[in-house]
């Protein structure tokens, strides 16, 4: 694909649901996300995302008691080559307060941004789009990429 192409040697933001289609498969996103983790895992692009992105894959496995799907993300996200999970600091947190102010968005889409921001990505991969108004920064939505 070409998007993932163009994202070679770069570092890309990861929100929570690009990652969630990887892992659970719906056929409407599968086919966009997999080439996307397939140039991960190969060390094209790296990618890094908050531990709030821990906090929410986990959500839906624990309330349906579905050990193996939050050992999975656990896992993918504690231990993955090239796919960096990052703790809020002080830092991120300022850089998410500073953002949240100027572009309203909620806390956890501020900490991922900053996240993002202060790690030098270029790039940020989401389906959201209250994402598209950040500047500074390729806001790449699945749902775009689908009519495309």
């Amino acid at each position: 694909m070409e998007w993932v192409r163009k994202l070679t040697g770069s570092i890309v933001g990861l929100d929570t649901a690009p990652l969630i289609y990887f892992v659970e498969e719906p056929p409407r996103y599968l086919h966009l996300v997999d080439p996307f983790f397939e140039a991960v895992e190969r060390g094209e692009i790296e990618v890094v995302t908050s531990t709030v992105t821990l906090t929410e894959v986990l959500v839906h496995p624990y309330r349906q008691g579905n050990r193996i799907l939050a050992e999975r993300y656990s896992r993918i996200l504690r231990n993955s080559k090239n796919l960096k999970t990052i703790s809020v600091t002080t830092e991120i947190a300022a850089e998410a307060a500073q953002i949240r102010a100027t572009h309203r968005l909620k806390t956890p889409d501020a900490l991922q941004i900053a996240t993002a921001r202060l790690a030098n990505a270029t790039a940020f991969l989401t389906n959201d789009d209250r994402f598209a108004s950040i500047p500074g920064m390729e806001i790449i939505l699945l749902d775009r990429l689908k009519v495309l």
